[in-house]
């Protein structure tokens, strides 16, 4: 993995954030690549990252969910000497700006002086706070204690659904700052020795779901990865026919083994 020249000598005094504990990972190329696309940036496999000691291509290992309905993520990144940091999403897609990081990154020097100018950095690497990412969104927030709906302890392997499709919708992407095709089921529940209902779900159109040519009212079984995850809203939709008029809490990842009842 190539690195610039500038700053690579003084990487030791770059300050790195690990990821608390276990984080989530991939499970496939189309999980990467949904993902990548969501957080807004190209579908591509290595990223520059820019601060003032070094200028190298990272990977992305994974990522950690939070907020009180985990609609946020932070991003584990990987550097080429092996460390592990927490980056947020807007923040790494900002450091691909070519742009970006000239004026930061400094001759390389052994000037002590510089480990100082790490700690005014470190806000920016890290994810916004808690208190930050309700600010971003007070509306949900409010919704979500509106609403009360019942918490479900949800499997955190794949397991076997049967659904519906309710509908397709428009759902606002904040990092692509437009907006995603979704397609909305309703009547999920996930089939196993004691049963689930779940109730509403959604999921991205993506190409595995396209090519089934689905239409509003067709069952469905298949298997998948649910998680927590408000739905967002459309903004500036012309159709109103691509809005949902309720709430989605739930979120179903890499439907596979697609079948139409």
């Amino acid at each position: 993995m190539a690195n610039s020249v500038a700053g690579t000598s003084q990487s030791h005094l770059t300050q790195y954030i690990p990821p608390k504990g276990m984080y989530e990972e991939f499970e496939d190329e189309a999980h990467y690549l949904e993902k990548v696309k969501e957080w807004g940036l190209s579908t591509k496999k290595d990223f520059w990252y820019k601060d003032r000691y070094q200028h190298c291509l990272v990977t992305i290992k994974g990522y950690e969910i939070f907020g009180e309905t985990a609609e946020f993520n932070t991003l584990v990144i990987e550097y080429p000497d092996g460390n592990l940091t927490c980056i947020h999403p807007a923040y790494l897609k900002e450091m691909q700006s070519s742009s970006f990081g000239k004026e930061i990154i400094p001759q390389a020097s052994g000037d002590e002086s510089a480990a100082s100018e790490v700690e005014k950095e470190k806000p920016r690497v890290m994810a916004p706070s808690a208190t930050e990412a309700k600010a971003e969104k007070p509306a949900k927030k409010e919704k979500v204690k509106k609403e009360k709906a019942p918490k479900l302890v949800l499997p955190e392997e794949k397991v076997h659904f049967t659904a519906t499709v309710k509908q397709f919708a428009l759902s606002w992407n904040h990092f692509n700052e437009d907006n995603d095709e979704v397609v909305v089921f309703e009547n999920v529940r996930i089939e196993q020795e004691e049963p689930i209902e779940v109730g509403l779900a959604w999921g991205s159109h993506s190409k595995t779901l396209k090519k089934h040519e689905l239409e509003p009212g067709q069952q469905l079984e298949f298997d998948g990865k649910i998680v927590k995850k408000s739905l967002p809203k459309g903004k500036d939709v012309e159709d109103e026919s691509m809005l949902l008029d309720v709430s989605v809490a739930y979120k179903i990842n890499n439907p596979s083994k697609i079948a139409k009842k």
